[in-house]
């Protein structure tokens, strides 16, 4: 996302691409950069700016927006405000980029919940003339993450569609340099909320947090200009952490660091083997519930779903039957944080851990791991009695013929096994 302010006094670049030729000249070049959409902003929201009339805000972005749309440029809108995104909505625009999440104006969750296109849903204390004095945190990535929920709970209350919902944790807004670190390392874990993954918007370009880490010996803050190699850079962390996106200003070095990033994602992403069963409540939609779940994780892609079969349980007290499927995975999760996931997902649908072998809301097994091993009694791989579960190995073996543990092909493994007690149910996994 490359910025466009047609403001006299944005932080880096103010007054730079003021006029609106200026301003229009500088949106094609970025889109000719790489860029694949143009924010355009006229309201300053650098620290202590000052708020300017919504009509001087649509004199500045108005000739931009409309000639850049009419140019065929995706173009979002970066305000605050519904009269000014009305306008930018009506003359074709893709996004919008709203730094206050919807609080600054009560219209604008509605506005775009009927206009149906994304909403950039920024983490947001206040107005850039006192953000400073609300930047206090205990723990700066968990209240984020509960005050992004909120605010992401409001506007879906006004209609918009969570799909439609872009997460942006707001770097600079209200945080000292010392609050954006750790933020701009957790993107993973700010993305998720109660259970679905969001995607997240980063914009740390030229922002003083930088600035002030690239200082000189005499303490001065690096120029917001000379901050750009050092821009790259985070790019590079924000795309590999599974950023959707990234706003900057200087276009090339950043889309070749998105590029990279995405290379390196995909040279470390791992399959896996994932078993998942229940035999408590509604079990065919508690085993729906963990496909979709599984599927949000970070870096993480369902490949294939098994067929379900219904199984009597082994051991443990009398309890009901199971429903049992098996699903293969891509995903740059390392195991051990995999099996995190999947814990916390169980969690989430009541798994409770109290009788061995006992009744189940959801279970969910590593099975196997890109053919990795290890005696780890955390995690063990493969998984330690994988070879003798009819209930896996039959599921498994429907999605990939030629599948193997360490003892064997998995469908000599079966054959040797008494698969009587498995039924195929006639209703696939995913509907």
């Amino acid at each position: 996302m490359g910025v466009v302010n047609v403001t006299p006094d944005s932080f880096s670049d103010g007054g730079a691409w003021y006029g609106a030729d200026a301003a229009i000249a500088h949106g094609l070049d970025l889109v000719a950069q790489g860029a694949d959409i143009v924010d355009v902003g006229g309201e300053s929201t650098r620290p202590g700016a000052q708020r300017i009339s919504v009509e001087e805000e649509l004199r500045r972005v108005g000739p931009v927006v409309t000639e850049l749309v009419r140019a065929g440029v995706p173009v979002s809108i970066d305000t605050m405000r519904a009269r000014v995104a009305e306008f930018a909505l009506g003359a074709g625009v893709h996004l919008v980029n709203d730094v206050s999440g919807g609080l600054a104006d009560p219209d604008m969750p509605r506005l775009v919940a009927a206009a149906g296109v994304p909403y950039v849903v920024m983490h947001w204390r206040g107005h850039s003339s006192d953000m400073y004095a609300r930047a206090a945190y205990h723990d700066v990535v968990a209240e984020v993450r509960d005050e992004l929920a909120r605010r992401v709970d409001e506007v879906i209350k006004a209609g918009v569609s969570p799909d439609r919902v872009v997460l942006d944790p707001g770097l600079g807004f209200g945080k000292r340099p010392e609050h954006n670190w750790p933020l701009l390392a957790s993107l993973a874990e700010l993305a998720v909320l109660a259970g679905r993954r969001y995607p997240v918007l980063v914009g740390a370009s030229r922002k003083r947090f930088i600035g002030r880490l690239l200082a000189g010996p005499d303490g001065e803050p690096r120029p917001f200009s000379g901050s750009d190699d050092a821009t790259v850079a985070t790019t590079a962390l924000a795309a590999a952490g599974g950023a959707w996106c990234v706003r900057v200003h200087q276009v090339p070095g950043n889309a070749d660091a998105v590029r990279v990033a995405a290379a390196w994602r995909r040279g470390r992403r791992r399959d896996a083997v994932l078993a998942i069963g229940a035999n408590l409540g509604d079990r065919l939609d508690a085993l729906r519930q963990a496909v979709a779940a599984i599927g949000q994780l970070p870096d993480t892609e369902v490949l294939a779903t098994s067929p379900v079969y219904e199984t009597a349980p082994v051991g443990g007290p009398a309890q009901p039957d199971y429903l049992n499927a098996v699903l293969t995975v891509r995903t740059g999760l390392p195991a051990r944080a995999l099996l995190d996931q999947v814990n916390r997902i169980e969690a989430d649908h009541g798994r409770v851990r109290e009788v061995r072998f006992g009744p189940r809301t959801l279970d969910i097994d590593i099975i196997s791991y890109s053919g990795e091993t290890s005696d780890d009694p955390v995690l063990t791989l493969p998984h330690p009695r994988a070879h003798e579960r009819a209930f896996v190995l039959a599921p498994w073996l429907d999605i990939d013929a030629a599948a193997t543990l360490p003892d064997g092909s998995v469908a000599d493994l079966l054959s040797g096994l008494d698969g009587s007690g498995l039924r195929r149910l006639p209703e696939p996994l995913l509907p």
